[in-house]
C-alpha cells in the first residue's frame, strides 16, 4: 500500500458564485431529497412488512422516550433500571429528543437515520461536483455513495446510533479534502459522543490534519480524541454499566483470537476489504485518507465476535464516507504521479466506482422494493395488527423481537431473555420472534419466567401467543 504524504492533498479551488457552483448546490439538494424518500419507503416497506431485525430499534425508541421526556436514558429492554449509557456512550442522541417528542413513535427513528444518510449524501455530491468539476460526475458519485453497500446494510438493520456520525464523518473529510481545517476539526470533534470507539477515528483525522498543516490544532483534536475514548471505555461505562465494567471488553480482545488463529483470516473480513476495493476502484490506497479506515476496521477484524467481520449490518456504515472520499483524493492525486498507467486509470476513477456501485444493486437490500410480491401484504400482518390490537392500552410487556418495535410507543416493553419484574402480558412470536422453541406456549414461557403467577391466553393467531393476567 503506497500512500503520499498528506501535504500533497490537492487545494480545491475557491468556490465562486458562477452557474455550475448554483448548478451544483441544486443538485446537492436533489440528491439528498432523492436519498431521504428513497430510505423512508424502504423503512415504510419494512414496517409494513413487519420486519424487525433486532431489538435495536425498541432499545433506542424506550432510550429517546425517556431522554424527550428529560428522564435518565433507562433502557428496560436491556433490563430493569438498565442505563443505555452503560452500554455504549452516545450522549449525542439526546439532539434527536425533541423530533421524537413531535412525533413519539419507533419508526420516526428510521426517518431520522434517513435524513442524516441524505444530508451525507448532500454533501459527498457537493464535494465530489467541486473536486471533478462536473455536475453529472458529482451527482453519480453522490448517489454511489448514498446507495452504497455499507449504507443499504445499515437501513435494512434499521436505526443505530451510528446514523448520526455518517453526515458528521462526511462534512468532516470533505473539509479535510479541501483543506479547510478548522471546518475538519469541527465537524469530527462531536464523533467522539456517537460512540466510544469513534474517539479513534477523530484521533486519525487529527494526526492527518497535523501532519498536513504543521500545527497544533490537529494535534488537539487527536487529544480530544483519545481523551475521550479512554473516558468513555474506562470511566463511563463501567460505572454506568450493571456488571460494573465495560460490556464489550471481551469481544475487543485480540488475545481471544489467538485460540482461532484461523479467524484473522476469515472469507467474511476478506469479503468485506474486497467490497471496500471494489467500490473505490482500488483508489482508496492512493489516498492517506483511507487510514481514518483502520480504527473501525482495526476493533472488527480483532474481535472474537464473528457478527462484526463481514458487510452486513451497520457495522460498514461509516466505513463509507471515507472510502468515497479517499476516493475523490485518490483521483486528484492521479496526474501527480510518475506512473502513466495510474494517470489514465485515476481519469476513471469516478466511472469505475459510479459502475462498480450500479453492479451491485441488485445483490443489496433496496432492491428486494423492485420485486414483483415486494408490496403484497405480509403474510401474517393482519394476525400482527389483531394481536397489538388485543393488547390493553398501557400494559407491561415481556416479549421477544417479533413484535417489540410495534409496543415501545405505548407500552413499558421488557426482553423476555433478560430477568424481569413480572408484567401484565406476555407476547411471543413462536416462527420469528426468537423464543427458544422447547419454551413451549405462551403460558409455558410465562410459567418458566414468572412461576406462581396465573395467566390466560387471550390471543393466539398465525404464530403469534398473547397471555395475560388479570389487570
Amino acid at each position: 500500500m503506497t500512500i503520499t504524504p498528506i501535504r500533497a492533498l490537492p487545494t480545491t479551488a475557491p468556490r465562486t458564485p458562477d452557474r455550475r457552483t448554483r448548478t451544483g448546490w441544486i443538485a446537492s439538494f436533489v440528491v439528498g431529497v432523492i436519498v431521504a424518500a428513497t430510505y423512508i419507503v424502504y423503512a415504510a416497506w419494512q414496517w409494513s412488512q413487519f420486519t424487525v431485525k433486532s431489538w435495536d430499534l425498541s432499545i433506542f425508541a424506550q432510550l429517546l422516550d425517556n431522554y424527550a421526556r428529560l428522564q435518565p436514558p433507562i433502557v428496560n429492554i436491556k433490563g430493569d433500571g438498565y442505563n443505555l449509557l452503560g452500554d455504549h456512550f452516545h450522549p449525542l442522541l439526546a439532539l434527536i429528543a425533541p423530533v421524537y417528542a413531535v412525533a413519539p413513535h419507533a419508526f420516526t427513528l428510521l426517518v431520522v437515520q434517513a435524513v442524516c444518510f441524505a444530508v451525507a449524501a448532500a454533501v459527498l455530491t457537493r464535494t465530489a461536483t467541486d473536486s471533478l468539476a462536473t455536475v453529472a460526475g458529482g451527482i453519480l458519485l453522490g448517489l454511489a455513495f448514498a446507495f452504497s453497500w455499507g449504507l443499504q446494510y445499515a437501513a435494512e438493520a434499521q436505526f443505530h446510533e451510528i446514523a448520526l456520525a455518517i453526515p458528521l464523518i462526511t462534512l468532516s473529510l470533505s473539509a479535510l479534502l479541501e483543506r479547510r481545517d478548522l471546518a475538519t476539526v469541527l465537524w469530527a470533534a462531536p464523533l467522539v459522543f456517537v460512540k466510544e470507539d469513534l474517539g479513534l477515528t477523530v484521533a486519525i483525522i487529527g494526526l492527518l490534519v497535523a501532519y498536513r498543516s504543521r500545527k497544533p490544532l490537529g494535534l488537539w483534536l487527536t487529544i480530544w480524541g483519545i481523551g475521550w475514548f479512554a473516558i468513555a471505555v474506562f470511566i463511563v461505562l463501567p460505572i454506568l454499566n450493571p456488571q460494573g465494567s465495560w460490556a464489550y471488553a471481551t469481544n475487543a480482545n485480540p488475545l481471544t483470537l489467538l485460540a482461532d488463529p484461523a479467524g484473522l483470516f476469515h472469507p467474511s473480513k476478506g469479503l468485506t476489504l474486497t467490497l471496500i476495493l471494489v467500490i473505490s476502484g482500488g483508489l482508496v490506497l492512493r489516498s492517506p485518507i483511507a487510514l481514518v479506515l483502520l480504527p473501525t476496521l482495526g476493533w472488527r477484524f480483532l474481535s472474537s465476535n464473528h457478527g462484526y467481520w463481514g458487510p452486513s449490518w451497520h457495522y460498514s456504515a461509516i466505513l463509507m464516507p471515507i472510502v468515497f472520499v479517499a476516493l475523490l483524493d485518490g483521483i486528484n492525486r492521479g496526474p501527480a504521479t510518475r506512473w502513466a498507467w495510474v494517470r489514465s486509470y485515476s481519469r476513471h476513477g469516478a466511472a469505475i466506482a459510479v459502475t462498480a456501485a450500479t453492479l451491485l444493486l441488485p445483490t443489496l437490500p433496496l432492491w428486494s422494493l423492485l420485486t414483483r410480491s415486494a408490496w403484497e401484504p405480509a403474510d401474517r400482518a393482519e394476525a400482527a395488527t389483531t394481536i397489538l390490537d388485543t393488547i390493553p392500552a398501557g400494559s407491561s410487556v415481556e416479549t421477544d423481537i417479533g413484535l417489540m418495535s410495534y409496543l415501545v410507543d405505548d407500552h413499558d416493553v421488557y426482553w423476555l431473555g433478560n430477568t424481569n419484574p413480572t408484567p401484565d402480558c406476555i407476547l411471543i412470536d413462536r416462527i420469528a420472534g426468537g423464543t427458544p422453541n422447547e419454551w413451549g406456549t405462551a403460558l409455558e414461557v410465562a410459567a418458566r419466567l414468572h412461576p406462581g403467577v396465573t395467566y390466560h391466553v387471550i390471543a393466539k393467531q398465525s404464530g403469534y401467543e398473547l397471555a395475560c393476567h388479570e389487570l
